[in-house]
């Protein structure tokens, strides 16, 4: 039996009159087996109402088919080192996130390869010549602090990588900074495979020479100094593009943050070129400003992380200290997050503010 009350003018117990009709109704429906499994009819039940195939699984597993053209290309401009690094942080994780949950006696969840992209993007925000044992600390830090401490996959209020990699920039910042670059400027079709240590060209743009900056299309490219898995924009791209044909991930954050940065780099006399690609802005707007936990659920709110992050980034990349500001953009995006969805959550028709 289907209900519906209509607005009218209010009489004396007419909300006592509604309220035992949906009952009857109820009860009558339970009589004639409307809400049973085996027969066809209405069924009563909690939210959620709509299902849909994808699984937590199946979309981490997508985000990592995503970051396989990045690892493709550090490994031909960097050598078989990004190999190490990034197999030494995926193995770490996975194995903190193991041991946890088995102290803990938590429900096992490493077969939902979340830990597996923690590692990975945790290692394509380091310098490839990074001593293990600290990327090995930062994947402690990831997974243990960031992650399991807060509740475990969903609760976690900052991006485990983005934070893990921040720690790292604090307490090695020797060994964080010791970037490799190649040997020699090279075509797309001949890199080498050795490499010399070497400035960012964002490091370039704020302390060094100028005539030093590797060229336009060798930055897009990823043949420049840099975290392994940050430098090739290209490859970086084809991944976001994947993830957005498989509807893993929505423009709204990504591209705006792109645009800001760029555009608001360009307002201030910057050369805003070299700020699209001469960080870490197309794996920090592409892979961690669409993280589902960390970021706005709505697409306004999608918006706004955007402009606060690429403003954020490029305010810390031109006025403080360091010629970066990625990982500190996001993560201040993230604690911000809450307020954002709080502001910008769709009311249902009808519905009052409490």
């Amino acid at each position: 039996m289907l209900c519906i009350c209509l607005p009218g003018k209010e009489t004396s117990g007419a909300s006592d009159t509604v309220v035992e009709g949906i009952i009857m109704g109820a009860q009558a429906s339970r009589e004639r087996g409307l809400n049973s499994l085996d027969n066809p009819g209405y069924i009563v039940s909690v939210s959620p109402h709509i299902f849909h195939k994808d699984t937590s699984q199946r979309i981490f597993l997508d985000v990592l088919i995503a970051l396989v053209p990045a690892f493709i290309a550090s490994v031909i401009i960097f050598g078989a080192r990004s190999i190490l690094v990034t197999g030494v942080c995926v193995a770490a994780c996975v194995f903190f996130e193991w041991v946890f949950e088995k102290i803990t006696k938590r429900p096992n969840t490493i077969g939902d390869y979340s830990a597996c992209i923690t590692g990975v993007l945790l290692a394509f925000n380091l310098p490839v010549m990074i001593p293990i044992w600290q990327a090995v600390f930062g994947c402690a830090v990831a997974i243990i602090l960031v992650k399991q401490l807060f509740g475990g996959l969903g609760k976690n209020f900052a991006n485990p990588a983005i934070t893990a990699r921040i720690v790292l920039f604090l307490a090695f910042s020797v060994s964080m900074t010791n970037w490799q670059t190649p040997y020699e400027s090279v075509s797309l079709w001949a890199y080498p495979i050795d490499g010399v240590a070497g400035a960012t060209p964002l490091a370039i743009i704020k302390w060094g020479d100028p005539a030093n900056l590797p060229g336009i299309w060798n930055m897009f490219i990823g043949v420049r100094g840099g975290s392994f898995g940050e430098t090739s924009n290209l490859a970086l791209l084809i991944g976001g593009i994947y993830l957005m044909l498989r509807k893993v991930i929505t423009w709204h954050a990504p591209v705006t943050y792109i645009v800001v940065v760029f555009g608001l780099s360009a307002l201030i006399g910057q050369h805003p070129v070299y700020h699209l690609f001469g960080g870490g802005l197309f794996l920090g707007a592409i892979f961690m400003a669409t993280d589902y936990v960390t970021t706005p659920q709505t697409k306004l709110g999608r918006l706004v992380f955007g402009i606060g992050a690429g403003l954020f980034t490029v305010l810390i990349r031109v006025f403080s200290s360091y010629p970066e500001g990625v990982s500190f953009a996001i993560l201040l995006m993230n604690i911000l997050t809450p307020y954002i969805n709080r502001f910008t959550e769709t009311k249902p028709l009808g519905g009052i503010k409490v």
